[in-house]
């Protein structure tokens, strides 16, 4: 069942259709939301002025990081996950 989302950016309302998984959806416009305000709050007091693309940019720049970041994280706990396995294993088969 499809389903319409609308978030406000800038002032401007955007709607959105959410075919499958509409939470998730939802969640995922509001993690939009939350970035670009943060962004915007990072923007304040600087001299430029108001600028919704470099918003944006600077919003995907942040996302794109922490995406870096829990991919970075993920392989660290794996390789970790690897290497006890690895000498379990390898303490089980001594035993």
């Amino acid at each position: 069942m499809e389903q319409f989302i609308t978030i406000e950016l800038f002032g401007k309302q955007y709607t959105f259709k959410a075919e499958t998984n509409v939470e998730k959806a939802k969640e995922v416009a509001e993690l939009l939301v939350r970035e670009v305000e943060k962004a915007e709050s990072q923007q304040k007091g600087s001299l430029a002025r108001f600028n919704p693309l470099g918003i944006m940019i600077l919003t995907a720049m942040n996302i794109a990081g922490d995406n870096i970041d829990i991919k970075e994280n993920h392989l660290d706990f794996l390789r970790e996950i690897s290497d006890k396995s690895s000498k379990l294993l390898s303490k089980l088969e001594n035993f």
